[in-house]
């Protein structure tokens, strides 16, 4: 991943927090067909020096056999992005000399996958990730709810997956390398606008530039 040093996010606290707030990664492997990628939620466990990340897809799914045959697999995590005018900057009626850009978040995992097939993981899988996602809820739906016989069924046609972290690479790039000024502004086009009040959170916690 292209990373300039203004950019980089090397903190694995911020790393996981993005990943915990933003489960649905690109899931990319290769294998004797080439490049697969697919969308698939992930819980994250606090196991090891960086983390496992654990998700469960279908067994008629194409990357099932890259990932039985252990090959490292990408995994990407998108957080906000938005178009940036330049438009918001204070520069622009200082002296015009500005262009568009793009701002956002994400997290680049890499790592050694895990084809698992037990019934029992994968039951506990599926209710952690679906626990993450229903507890904030006043009635919260867990996998109990619906018939034991049904989702025993429904869990023959998925596989589980980990993946143990092996790299773990952010890129923030929310104008760390603009002016207060600008950032300021950019952070006022996006709330005013209703973009993204959580892009717009981040610019509030950047220092200056290095003008080195």
């Amino acid at each position: 991943m292209y990373q300039p040093t203004a950019f980089r996010e090397e903190r694995l606290e911020t790393l996981h927090a993005l990943i915990r707030t933003h489960p649905l990664a690109t899931l990319i492997t290769s294998g004797v067909g080439g490049l697969i990628a697919n969308l698939v939620p992930f819980t994250l466990v606090d196991s090891g020096e960086k983390g496992v990340l654990r998700a469960h897809i279908a067994r008629a799914n194409d990357q099932v056999e890259p990932l039985r045959g252990g090959a490292e697999t990408l995994v990407v995590f998108q957080g906000p992005e938005s178009y940036i005018t330049p438009s918001w900057y204070a520069s622009k009626r200082e002296h015009g000399q500005v262009v568009p850009t793009w701002n956002y978040v994400l997290v680049q995992v890499r790592g050694t996958p895990r084809v698992i097939d037990d019934p029992a993981w994968i039951r506990a899988q599926i209710g952690n990730l679906t626990a993450t996602q229903e507890n904030q809820r006043s009635a919260p739906w867990k996998v109990t709810d619906a018939p034991e016989a049904y989702i025993s069924g429904q869990m023959k046609a998925i596989i589980g997956v980990e993946i143990p972290i092996s790299t773990i690479e952010g890129k923030w790039k929310v104008s760390q390398n603009r002016s207060a000024a600008d950032r300021k502004g950019v952070q006022d086009g996006l709330r005013n606008e209703g973009l993204s009040e959580e892009l717009a959170s981040l610019l509030g916690h950047q220092s200056e530039p290095n003008e080195s």
